[in-house]
């Protein structure tokens, strides 16, 4: 069997070329006990523990935050990810974003930076490539708290860029111990870190993975860095100065180091943006609760009709962001389960295969991390002057969001690896444009209306459309471009945008119809996706005219023309969005938080 026919399924990407609003998605409705188990613990102990200390956390009190990193170890909420054998609770990826939305939950982005950095880049390295004796000395300890973990790989002069990472290792004469020299940047939990996962070139020019421990000699660590946000969480530089590293802390193998840094980068971001999601459901229970109490004009500011349009919108994109979230994990822990936990190769294959779902995880990363930047800043607006002041809870959220933009990849260079991969799965020929195409003419000419047996029939009907739209324009693209088209750097990111929206509109139809029989939430995740897909796919209608002027330097050819009007045409719903969304948000008040 062709190799694209078995990964057909379990892969990503091939959302774009299949009519796939029918099929059943992993969403929150679908945790089993366990996972709603865990969430009740990991919400409760945030309630108690993170939220009531946000401000002590926000003075850099490392003291702090290392209790409650213990409190947490203690619970098992650390070693999600990591072996029985070595103390973890191997659970599932589902689990582990859930605890970190959890984490978010606590109103402390910068404990949840600290968390993410310990369970994510920090320790990943050592449970997916550490060898048994790296594991049994440093894992024990990272998941109980009792050791912070740090992950350097950003450079001075290497950022983005990372595998240009100038830091060298060379052998020791006596091929005891790796020499290191060179320094990394902008190192989260940098100060506090017991052991870091240290990337540098071997020989000057094998990127390569090593443990470093904080009593390394040679090793020192630099002045906290002054942040804009994330004050609570330590910052620093690290330098490397002839540092003796001993040989049996290599990481993996000598030139294996990107394969270490994109294993734990793609699970970063689809980690972070369940940060995002947590943070996002807070700020609106105390942005609905502000509006109830803030009077102007002789009544609650939750009365007038802007606001609650506000609050409907942050409503929808935290649904959303939720929503293609979990479908995406979902995916990947669905492709995870297939594997053999006996294999020896285990965890390198599990690496393998989230890489398939590299698309998702960049997108998952965008679109949570914009979406915590547009509810923080919505929420800040309905504060009002307030809003702009530390005493109150949104100054801080908005100063902490701004970094979720830049780290774990900047979003311009996780909107690159979305149309990359993309172009990739298309020019290797895992996904056929041309046979997506083959009934364009008949696709247009169908007579499509509203079905009261099917709520979403004409919403289905045009994120239909759009997926037609994006991969007639696409298929232009590559063939005006070719593989230069990753040069095209704006016009890529227009088509990640592109793409984002019809994956993030197709999993909310799916979510919706799946569980609106037994969420007990009236018609209002209805309304959301209906509000979704018609300002979604107006943004897509205006995107693609972006992409037609670029391709075509004069005028798009008429063939191709008529096609997409038509196609716009059928993409721009009717949909009284500003109806839909004062019920909404009316809801939204009448519940005081968020419900979904």
């Amino acid at each position: 069997m062709d190799i694209r026919e078995i990964l057909h399924i379990k892969t990503g990407g091939h959302w774009l070329v299949t009519p796939s609003t029918d099929k059943t998605i992993f969403c929150r409705e679908m945790f089993s006990e366990e996972h709603n188990d865990i969430k009740k613990m990991i919400f409760q102990f945030s309630e108690d523990r993170i939220f009531p200390n946000v401000q002590n956390i926000e003075k850099l009190d490392e003291d702090l935050c290392r209790s409650i990193m213990r409190e947490m170890g203690e619970l098992g909420l650390i070693g999600i990810d990591t072996p029985e054998e070595f103390g973890g609770t191997d659970l599932d990826k589902i689990t582990a974003c859930l605890i970190t939305e959890g984490v978010g939950w606590g109103g402390s982005s910068s404990f949840g930076c600290i968390f993410g950095v310990q369970t994510g880049i920090g320790s990943l390295g050592i449970v997916f490539f550490g060898t048994p004796e790296q594991k049994k000395k440093y894992l024990p300890k990272l998941i109980t708290g009792e050791w912070i973990a740090a992950y350097g790989l950003t450079e001075p002069s290497a950022g983005s860029d990372a595998l240009s990472a100038k830091t060298t290792a060379f052998l020791s004469d006596d091929g005891s111990h790796y020499i290191l020299n060179g320094e990394k940047q902008f190192i989260s939990n940098g100060g506090w870190a017991d052991v870091y996962t240290i990337l540098a070139q071997v020989d000057g020019n094998k990127f390569s993975g090593f443990i470093v421990d904080r009593d390394t000699e040679g090793f020192t660590i630099g002045a906290e860095e002054k942040k804009m946000g994330m004050k609570g969480s330590s910052t620093t530089s690290l330098k490397f100065t002839d540092a003796k590293v001993p040989v049996e802390n290599l990481l993996y193998e000598v030139g294996k180091g990107a394969t270490i840094a994109f294993n734990a980068l793609n699970i970063g971001r689809y980690k972070l943006a369940s940060a995002s999601v947590g943070g996002s459901k807070l700020a609106i229970r105390e942005t609905i609760k502000y509006a109830l109490e803030r009077r102007q004009f002789g009544q609650p500011i939750a009365k007038f009709d802007s606001i609650i349009g506000k609050i409907a919108d942050i409503t929808v994109r935290t649904y959303v962001a939720d929503t293609m979230l979990y479908c995406t994990v979902g995916m990947i822990q669905d492709a995870i389960d297939d594997l053999d936990k006996e294999d020896p190769k285990y965890y390198i294959k599990m690496g393998e295969t989230m890489e398939r779902f590299a698309i998702e995880a960049s997108m998952a990363k965008v679109y949570g991390s914009e979406t915590s930047d547009m509810v923080a800043d919505n929420c800040l607006q309905i504060f009002g002057g307030y809003g702009f002041i530390e005493e109150y809870p949104i100054a801080m959220a908005y100063r902490d969001d701004r970094i979720n933009r830049i780290w774990e990849g900047t979003n311009e260079i996780n909107r690159a690896i979305i149309s990359g991969y993309m172009m990739k799965k298309v020019l290797t020929e895992e996904i056929s444009l041309r046979d997506f195409l083959k009934d364009l003419n008949t696709f247009i000419a169908a007579d499509v209306q509203a079905n009261s047996q099917d709520n979403f029939a004409i919403e289905k009907h045009a994120v239909q459309a759009t997926k037609k739209l994006v991969v007639l324009i696409f298929q232009e693209a590559l063939c005006e471009f070719g593989q230069d088209l990753k040069h095209e750097q704006q016009l890529s990111e227009a088509f990640a945008d592109i793409f984002t929206h019809i994956y993030t509109s197709e999993s909310v139809i799916c979510r919706v119809q799946q569980t609106l029989s037994s969420n007990g939430t009236s018609n209002m995740p209805v309304n959301i996706a209906k509000i979704n897909v018609a300002e979604s796919l107006l943004e897509v209608r205006s995107l693609s005219a972006k992409c037609l002027n670029r391709i075509f330097s004069e005028n798009v050819p008429t063939s191709i023309m008529r096609s997409v009007t038509k196609l716009h045409d059928i993409i721009n719903l009717d949909t009284d969005t500003i109806s839909l969304k004062k019920d909404l948000g009316e809801f939204m008040i009448d519940r005081k938080d968020y419900p979904f």
